[in-house]
């Protein structure tokens, strides 16, 4: 009679309370431990996305960027690699995490995080890309086994993306016309390559249909410019999104290790299958194509402000505009996704029926964005989106790499942008230049000239420089 009576009395005590709360998407209580609460459905991402319902996706994106995702998600990858290519490793991972060959973070934001979410991060914050060494299963600093990177940080990047599809497209299409003049005039054509005012080499076109590359300069010979990573080799921010969660967080994205693509719906073998479907990565993608670019501040301090545009006059008299230009003109702000060049693995146009176009115009953030007399956006991004040689025996530091990434030289990489450069100290593509004058000192090859015109400035002259790269800021 006792247990009976005292089962009534829980049982009346549960209904007083009411009910538990449920996560309303999955049915996830809110308390669990699973960092995804509510799945995106893909479906619904297509046609025109602007205003408040791009908000509203990007900050979905927000969530699962900030998400520290579990066991219960699928976190970890115990039989597969950091390899772009789905790949098994050659003897199952001994343990969770691993900072060489990963997992090494169950969140994006664990590394994505100065000054705020999205940003860059610190020397602790470093990526291991383990090129060739993908399956080792020990830790290791030494460069023979992996290049060693500091978190660059993501603000303004669905304008850099924009600007390298553009440019990527103008490339074509200068290759295409060179072709038709060489097959009409039945003779070799040479053709000048440029976009938006940057210089990349030349190609000879043959009455065949053959091309020869060998003039190009700071791009690879399919034209496509990656302006993604500190080597330029990620062609988008899906791309670079499939790759990191595989890598960084053994989170799998279904477009890339699903079962269309390797015959298995757990490639990993870790018990979780649909880790991460087609509808966040999108709205992974929407998050960090939202992110409002860096802006040049104007100091409160009079001094200060006297002292920084001294400083920009001479940023242009060093020469440094050549490569880091101050703006680039972008004629559309509507970010399709997918994109138009994605690689095989990442999801792309011919995969649905109708891709997503972010409308980016609806943003308060580019309502303030400059334009040109033709209309066209002026992104303020102190870059070029193409690749140079930056060290030689002269002034090494910058070539502190010992193994190639995708082909590219192991002492070139794709010019810095500086906008936001004031929040996301330290420097230099491992994070481990701590001042901004050191950084500029450490400019060889190409940028030879203006480093050594840097040093050899009058003291006030120098500070001036660093006063005005001190404005360059993240946030709006």
């Amino acid at each position: 009679m006792m247990g009976k009576r005292r089962t009534t009395l829980i049982l009346a005590a549960l209904a007083a309370i009411g009910p538990v709360p449920l996560s309303a998407a999955a049915g996830e209580p809110a308390w669990s431990e699973k960092a995804i609460k509510q799945r995106v459905d893909p479906a619904s991402l297509a046609g025109t996305i602007a205003g408040k319902r791009l908000e509203d996706l990007a900050e979905k994106g927000r969530d699962l960027f900030e998400a520290r995702f579990t066991t219960l998600d699928g976190a970890g990858r115990p039989n597969a690699t950091q390899a772009i290519v789905p790949t098994a490793p050659r003897r199952p991972a001994e343990f969770v995490f691993q900072r060489l060959a990963g997992p090494d973070a169950n969140a994006c934001s664990s590394c994505h995080n100065e000054p705020v979410t999205g940003g860059a991060g610190g020397f602790v914050a470093n990526a291991f890309v383990s090129e060739g060494f993908e399956s080792a299963h020990f830790d290791t600093l030494d460069a023979q086994f992996s290049n060693e990177r500091g978190t660059n940080h993501l603000f303004g990047a669905g304008l850099v993306e924009l600007l390298a599809r553009e440019m990527s497209a103008d490339l074509a299409a200068q290759r295409r016309e060179a072709l038709r003049r060489a097959r009409d005039a039945g003779e070799e054509v040479r053709a000048e390559l440029s976009s938006k005012g940057v210089d990349f080499g030349r190609i000879t076109a043959f009455p065949d249909g053959s091309v020869d590359l060998s003039g190009l300069a700071g791009v690879d010979d399919d034209l496509v410019l990656r302006p993604f990573t500190q080597k330029g080799v990620m062609t988008s921010l899906r791309q670079f999104t499939v790759n990191a969660m595989n890598q960084h967080h053994g989170m799998q994205a279904d477009e890339r290790w699903g079962t269309r693509w390797t015959g298995m719906a757990d490639f990993d073998g870790d018990g979780n299958s649909d880790e991460l479907g087609a509808g966040e990565i999108s709205a992974l993608v929407a998050f960090q194509a939202t992110l409002a670019p860096p802006r040049e501040a104007v100091p409160e301090d009079e001094a200060w402000a006297e002292a920084a545009t001294r400083g920009r006059e001479i940023f242009a008299e060093l020469g440094c505009e050549s490569c880091h230009r101050p703006s680039l003109p972008l004629k559309s702000l509507s970010f399709e996704d997918p994109g138009p060049v994605d690689m095989a693995g990442t999801l792309r146009r011919g995969d649905v029926e109708t891709p997503a176009t972010y409308d980016l115009a609806t943003l308060e953030w580019a309502k303030r964005l400059p334009r040109n007399d033709k209309g066209e956006v002026m992104v303020p991004l102190f870059g070029d989106l193409k690749r140079h040689r930056i060290a030689d025996s002269r002034t090494p530091v910058l070539g502190n790499e010992t193994l190639a990434q995708r082909f590219v030289e192991r002492d070139v990489f794709v010019t810095a942008e500086l906008w936001g450069l004031a929040d996301t100290a330290p420097y230099g593509h491992r994070g481990d230049i701590t001042t901004l004058d050191e950084a500029i000192r450490a400019h060889g090859a190409e940028a030879e000239a203006s480093g050594r015109g840097y040093a050899a400035l009058a003291e006030a002259d120098r500070s001036a420089l660093i006063a005005w790269l001190k404005t360059l800021r993240v946030g709006e």
